[in-house]
């Protein structure tokens, strides 16, 4: 044995309990053996060495200046998203051709079509619709709920389709347009005038009589009739809602009321036409249509006949 073997013996210390060499690493009395990995430990660290090299070669990996690498295999969860959108609208295709030369009349007595459009429609709606109407299409304050069977401009298939292609005052020529005047700023009533008419209107749909009653009966007749009908009754021509069931778009108490005899009311709604396709057009007709008060006609006297 050489002189350096002897020299580096004498320096190795053997851990008197576990009977292993130590590294010579000491931290606060405690010594470090020094064991050796397990070889099943090795080989796993290899095999994960070289699984990374290929998943670099064969998915996308690396950053560049121009992206990343895209990798022999071309395969990304953009791809996997575009794969899998293809085979939804394959599917849709089939329905589709047949859905786009139906007829409402048709697409309500097939059953598969029935479902492919309110379907489609739910999905519609929830993107377009819903951030005015409501998930549920309960409406709120100046937004009509759709679930009834109160419509400003007709609740048949055939209205909801043009209000939905053209909107409410949305600016084309072909909108659904209707303005209330607005009676306190305009100053065609006074102040007292203004709550006459309001306590007369709250008494068309059940409320008690005012003192104003005759005078409210008389400024309703000359001012609000030609457009409400002499009964309150609405007219759909020109978008005159019912003010004798309770329903109000923008609050029914009496204030509320004075407000907008005072400064009128005129929410838009978009038009849709250009914006989405005809077929999700014609879905969301059907859906809407089948939320609880659609119409199939309108008799002369504007009275819904709900299905």
């Amino acid at each position: 044995m050489s002189h350096q073997d002897n020299e580096n013996n004498q320096k190795k210390e053997i851990d008197k309990v576990s009977g292993v060499e130590t590294t010579g690493h000491e931290w606060d009395g405690l010594k470090e053996l020094n064991n050796p990995l397990p070889r099943w430990w090795v080989w796993v660290f290899l095999a994960t060495c070289i699984w990374s090299v290929w998943y670099w070669v064969v998915y996308p990996a690396w950053p560049t200046i121009s992206g990343h690498t895209q990798g022999i295999g071309g395969h990304s969860q953009f791809v996997e998203l575009e794969n899998s959108q293809q085979e939804i609208i394959a599917r849709q295709q089939t329905y589709l051709d047949k859905f786009e030369k139906a007829s409402f009349d048709e697409i309500l007595n097939d059953s598969e079509l029935y479902a492919f459009a309110t379907a489609g429609g739910a999905s519609a709606f929830k993107d377009n619709c819903a951030t005015c109407h409501g998930t549920g299409a309960e409406g709120g304050k100046g937004y009509p709920n759709l679930n009834d069977d109160d419509w400003l401009w007709g609740g048949t298939l055939e209205d909801i389709h043009q209000t939905l292609e053209y909107g409410i005052r949305a600016g084309n020529e072909d909108t659904r347009l209707s303005q209330m005047p607005a009676f306190g700023k305009e100053k065609t009533l006074n102040r007292n005038e203004i709550y006459a008419v309001v306590d007369y209107v709250l008494t068309l749909s059940g409320e008690k009589q005012r003192e104003t009653y005759a005078q409210g009966a008389q400024i309703f007749q000359a001012q609000c009739a030609s457009c409400h009908g002499a009964e309150g009754k609405g007219s759909r021509d020109v978008g005159a809602p019912n003010l004798t069931d309770k329903i109000w778009l923008y609050g029914g108490d009496r204030q509320t009321l004075y407000q907008t005899v005072y400064s009128a009311r005129a929410g838009v709604m978009p038009s849709w036409h250009g914006r989405l396709n005809d077929n999700t057009i014609k879905q969301l007709t059907i859906y809407l249509h089948q939320l609880g008060g659609g119409e199939e006609e309108i008799n002369n006297d504007q009275e819904p006949v709900t299905e």
